[in-house]
Parts: structure tokens; C-alpha cells; sequence
């Protein structure tokens, strides 16, 4: 044979099915983390990556990857990581790595902080609102330009529940996939068993409603590896687990699909108080018994977040002092500018 002929040869083993009937090119998928400020987000990836760093601080939106072949001699498939930081207050940074290109492979993983119930809903209900209204605009724009493209990613998300299944019509499925990680559940471990229960029944209903698997963890290794097995479906392709753990008591492992309204059972308040709740859908009547248990506190994750120029990992001389060079002088611009101002004399007419 020719070089050519090998060359050939070679494209062709690439493109065409291996003999077990899967594809010998590289897959690649895209993975959003965010939610609370401080939930262990970075700590989850680090050990899904299995590397070995001392965690820090989430600046804005920060990026890395992973690569795992699925067999032996083949070529290794890459995971896009994006982080969001700060909580709620970056929130229009999502539109940044979801596009167009990539959104037929793309996932969010939430990250809610359960020793924080009080800021539980707030930070769910923001982050995943902007995220879906960004997603939802790209599959609009999608159905006029590529129109089979929208409807596969429609569907693929209508596929977590068989269509028999009693709760078809009654879910909102998120429109990309969606899982939910509750962290430092050895910290919610030690609240009262009520409160475990109202918290752990109303995440269990929201991550069913919107189509999402739901994990709880920890700094637990053997919570870590159930969280990971979740995030390693999403970002590798592994098998997803058909394990399922329901019990209040014990650490939540709920896959996307394994659970149900009649299992979940009502929003934990009394027929009574129900009635008296106006509201559109069950979602806001399940976020009203949620927020008259835990009243949302009261915060603004903007005004915590911390100036990147004032921390010292980030110091550069030259940059710094030209930097303070330029705050200088437009403290100078200010103040010549209010003279001005002040000496300007103004018609009285």
C-alpha cells in the first residue's frame, strides 16, 4: 500500500463505527457549575478531575477541562468545566460559554449550600431563571436556523420520563440537562429532622419538576464519588446510575426520572393553608410553604463581593501602580471638574 492508501485507511477507521458499534472520534461536552457563594463548587470539580489542589476563591467565571478516553486506545474524549462565582451577582456572565455551537452538549450543575436554607430558594430560583431565559433565547433563534437541531434538544429533555409515566404532563422539564447537588450535608445532617424533611421534600419536587437528578454530599469521599458518577454522565458519557435513595434520613441520590409526585407527597403544610396561597403553578406554591419556614434572608451578594484589584494572589506591580497612577488623576479630573462647575455663572433668566 501507498502512503496515501494508509492515510485513507486510517480516515476511514476514524469515521466509520468500531466493531462494538461505537464511534473512534473525540466527544466533547461542556459543563456549567454555579450556585451558592461558598458551596464547595470548586471542590466537587477538583475531585471529579481527581486532582489534588488546595481549593480557592471563584473569580467571576473560570474555566477547565478534562480528558478520559472510554476504552483502551482510544482517542480521549474532553469535558469543558465553566465556574460561576459570587453567587447570584454575576449572573449575565451564563451567556458567556452557552451558545449555539455547543448547546446540543451542554449541562448545569447547581450547587446549593443546605446549611444556608434561608438563601436556598433565592439563589436557586435566580440562577436558574436567567439561565433558562438564555438557553430558551438560543433555541428560538435555533428553530428559525436549524430547526431539527431544536426539536432533538426538546425532545432529549422530554425523554427523562417515559411518556406512561403519571407525572408526563405535570413537569417543566429544564430545557438543557440539569443536576442539583445539595452541599455540606454534614452540616444539614445536624439540623432538627423537620426541618431536614420540608428541606430535602421540596428539592426532591424541584429537581422532578425540571427533569434533574439530585445528589446530596459532602466532604465525604463516599458522597463525592455519587456526586461525581452524576457529573461523569454528564461530561464523559458514563453510564448513569439506576441507584436511588429517597429516605429523609440518609443522604438524597435521586437520578433524573426515578422519582414522582405521589412518592415526593404534598407541599409540608396544612390543607388550610394551602387553600389561602394564590398561585399559577405548583412550583410557586411549593416556593410559598418553602419561604413561610425559611423567610428568605435578606442579602445582596453584590455588595459582598469581594474587589479581585485588593487581593494580593492577583498583585502586579506594574500594573498596580499604574493603576493607582490613573485613580490619581481621575480624582484630580473630579476635583478640577467640580471647581469648574461651581465657577460656572448661570443666567438667572
Amino acid at each position: 500500500d501507498t502512503l496515501w492508501d494508509l492515510a485513507v485507511a486510517e480516515v476511514e477507521k476514524r469515521e466509520n463505527p468500531d466493531d462494538d458499534g461505537k464511534r473512534g472520534e473525540v466527544w466533547e461536552k461542556s459543563v456549567l457549575f454555579m450556585g451558592s457563594k461558598n458551596g464547595g463548587k470548586t471542590t466537587i470539580i477538583l475531585r471529579c478531575l481527581e486532582r489534588e489542589e488546595i481549593p480557592k476563591p471563584t473569580l467571576a467565571l473560570e474555566y477547565t477541562f478534562g480528558r478520559r478516553a472510554r476504552r483502551h486506545n482510544t482517542p480521549k474524549d474532553v469535558a469543558h468545566f465553566w465556574e460561576l462565582g459570587g453567587g447570584t451577582s454575576l449572573l449575565e456572565l451564563t451567556r458567556i460559554p452557552v451558545t449555539s455551537n455547543n448547546i446540543r452538549s451542554f449541562a448545569v450543575v447547581l450547587v446549593l449550600d443546605l446549611s444556608k436554607p434561608d438563601e436556598l430558594w433565592t439563589t436557586m430560583e435566580k440562577l436558574l431563571q436567567v439561565t433558562r431565559n438564555h438557553v430558551n433565547k438560543i433555541l428560538s433563534k435555533l428553530e428559525k436556523t436549524n430547526s431539527e437541531v431544536a426539536a432533538e434538544i426538546k425532545q432529549r429533555m422530554r425523554s427523562n420520563l417515559q411518556r406512561d409515566h403519571p407525572d408526563y404532563d405535570l413537569v417543566d422539564p429544564f430545557p438543557i440537562p440539569l443536576v442539583i447537588i445539595g452541599s455540606k450535608y454534614d452540616i444539614f445532617h445536624e439540623f432538627d429532622s423537620e426541618m431536614r424533611k420540608i428541606i430535602s421534600k421540596t428539592l426532591r419536587f424541584v429537581s422532578h419538576y425540571y427533569g434533574a437528578s439530585l445528589v446530596f454530599t459532602s466532604k465525604s469521599e463516599a458522597l463525592l464519588l455519587k456526586a461525581r458518577a452524576l457529573i461523569n454522565h454528564l461530561a464523559f458519557g458514563y453510564d448513569k446510575s439506576k441507584s436511588v435513595s429517597v429516605d429523609h434520613s440518609k443522604p438524597l441520590f435521586i437520578p433524573a426520572g426515578l422519582d414522582s409526585l405521589s412518592q415526593i407527597g404534598p407541599p409540608p403544610a396544612s390543607d388550610g393553608e394551602i387553600g389561602k396561597m394564590r398561585v399559577n403553578t405548583p412550583l410557586e406554591l411549593w416556593k410559598k410553604v418553602f419561604e413561610k419556614t425559611f423567610p428568605p434572608k435578606s442579602f445582596s451578594d453584590l455588595e459582598d463581593t469581594k474587589d479581585p484589584a485588593q487581593d494580593l494572589q492577583y498583585a502586579e506591580y506594574e500594573v498596580d501602580a499604574m493603576r493607582a497612577q490613573k485613580k490619581q488623576e481621575l480624582e484630580q479630573y473630579k476635583r478640577n471638574a467640580s471647581k469648574t462647575w461651581k465657577e460656572m455663572d448661570f443666567d438667572s433668566d
